[in-house]
């Protein structure tokens, strides 16, 4: 529902419930403005109080009817919207678009499409454009098209110990498969707060869970330990490869004032996470910025900002690191990533070449759907939806993808869920997710290279050391930086003896061959400590 001019709205109103009392209108009036400010149970409340005195009125009861749909409680949304269409009198044309877009949510495609064009019929073409309501049309007929053939994989909720009855999200995993983090809506405590103006939930945290690599299960996820969460909303949007970073998104309010929300990081020592930083300038700005993820090799950042010179709302933006704290200039990744509308959610997988992200553009089968580009080049090829049962007609992503490329893992409200929103699996041994074509090719996964870089004399670890790895043939295949404790962290292609090579100045150079393996089961993970000796 797109948000209209107050003013301009208020006249336009009035003039439509002059059959209401007095008193009645100024509810509908205050409704209103809560709706637009996405206060939807005080919008509710309000109306359903007019509706106890205008039971017969469409108008009235497509308000009730929309408010309880935002609030996805779609039987009573649905219940209130027939019952608007059955009065047969001054029925708003926005009651059967709603109605489409809860028939598409419960795949009923057919009576959905049906709906849409009853709308489009009743209105202008600009009314209808303003609606997105072709945008809507596509969304059924994409999901005719990937429902008719299915993707060789096998979806499964990951139970309990991860989900609950609340809303659980933008699930994020460690390189090795061994830590997931992820969002959700449940209490801490009975006494938790909710967003009582809002939606009512209660307020987001972020979880963690350790993979129990005796029992091949996860185990019962628990707030983040550290000083992470909040009272307010505390989201995460992804962890490092190597698992020692998280970046968060936080609406930050410095003298009560709201900066929109901007992206923080937070890293671990001795197993709790520190107090989230921002990332400051130039990847925060006075405008939104909804998360970030960092590509495996350390050097590049993509994030989400809705800062002007984007293509829509919400659009992928990516920065080079120039230094361990100074970023370049950030660039837009272009009209074939970004849309007029959301690109949200961007992982950027192990292999540092195939970028995952949500979009709720032409190309979706309903809401947000989960879409893959692959660098070739310099260039992002164009984003393809990676297919149903992985995409629904529901919300689903974002999406991430294990190092030796057997699973995926992702956020999705589709049905049969312990909540609103779960986290699931995906079996990839089928279906190459990572291959253009979704065929599976030999050592498609890959390996952990990992290690630290010490002083000889010192033993410390050395920070911001270049680290070159080189095939047999002496090519560079990958290179990294040392972090500030001497670590370093990449993932690479299975069964190839490697030669690590650090240069670091005021060091001599040194070498150290690496056989990296491949795991059979889970994915292999090579330590390597190289010492390095002052250059006198």
């Amino acid at each position: 529902m797109k948000k209209f001019i107050t003013t301009l709205c208020f006249f336009a109103f009035l003039s439509n419930v002059h059959a209401i009392d007095a008193q009645d209108q100024v509810k509908m009036v205050l409704a209103k403005q809560k709706l637009y400010a996405g206060q939807y149970i005080g919008a509710l409340n309000l109306y359903k109080e007019v509706l106890q005195k205008n039971q017969e009125d469409a108008t009235v009861l497509y308000y009730v009817g929309y408010c309880q749909y935002e609030l996805k409680k779609h039987d009573l949304a649905l219940e209130a919207l027939k019952k608007a269409v059955a009065t047969n009198k001054d029925v708003k044309p926005e009651t059967h678009l709603v109605l489409g877009k809860i028939y598409l949510s419960d795949e009923k495609i057919d009576d959905a499409l049906a709906e849409f064009n009853i709308y489009k019929s009743g209105v202008n073409n600009k009314a209808a454009e303003t609606e997105d309501v072709d945008i809507y049309i596509a969304h059924c007929n994409n999901a005719k098209k990937y429902m008719a053939t299915p993707l060789d994989t096998k979806v499964d909720n990951l139970g309990s110990a991860i989900n609950s009855k609340y809303d659980d999200q933008s699930p994020c995993i460690s390189a090795d498969g061994k830590k997931l983090v992820f969002n959700s809506r449940r209490p801490e405590t009975t006494d938790s707060p909710t967003d009582i103006e809002g939606d009512g939930k209660y307020f987001q945290d972020i979880y963690i869970s350790i993979w129990d690599t005796v029992n091949k299960k996860w185990n019962v996820s628990e707030d983040v330990p550290g000083n992470v969460n909040t009272p307010a909303h505390d989201a995460c949007t992804s962890i490092s490869p190597d698992g020692k970073q998280i970046f968060i998104y936080k609406n930050d309010v410095t003298d009560n004032q709201s900066r929109g929300g901007d992206v923080f990081v937070s890293k671990v020592v001795n197993n709790k996470w520190k107090t989230p930083e921002p990332l400051g300038k130039p990847i925060n700005s006075s405008y939104w910025e909804g998360g970030a993820c960092i590509s495996p090799d350390g050097k590049t950042l993509y994030f989400i900002s809705e800062r002007k010179g984007g293509y829509g709302h919400a659009d992928i933006w990516m920065v080079k690191r120039i230094s361990k704290t100074e970023w370049g200039k950030p660039t837009n990744l272009g009209p074939e990533i970004n849309t007029e509308y959301d690109e949200v959610g961007a992982f950027l997988a192990p292999d540092g070449k195939t970028l995952f992200f949500s979009s709720n553009g032409k190309a979706s089968m309903g809401s947000y759907d989960i879409f893959k580009s692959t660098l070739e080049g310099d260039k992002w090829s164009k984003p393809v939806n990676v297919g149903y049962p992985i995409n629904t007609v529901y919300k689903d992503g974002p999406l991430v993808v294990s190092a030796d490329a057997q699973s995926a893992y992702f956020a999705s409200e589709r049905k049969g869920g312990l909540g609103e929103s779960d986290i699931y699996k995906a079996d990839l041994s089928n279906y190459a997710l990572l291959e253009k074509d979704g065929k599976k090719k030999t050592n498609s996964g890959l390996s952990i290279l990992k290690g630290t870089v010490r002083d000889g004399f010192e033993g410390s670890g050395i920070a911001s050391v270049d680290v070159q790895i080189l095939d047999p043939a002496g090519v560079v295949a990958a290179t990294t930086i040392t972090n500030e404790n001497g670590e370093y962290f990449i993932t690479l292609k299975g069964d190839v003896v490697y030669t690590i090579k650090v240069v670091k100045k005021g060091y001599k150079t040194a070498e150290e061959k690496a056989d990296l393996k491949i795991g059979k089961t889970d994915t292999f993970s090579l330590e390597k400590q190289i010492m390095m000796s002052k250059d006198k």
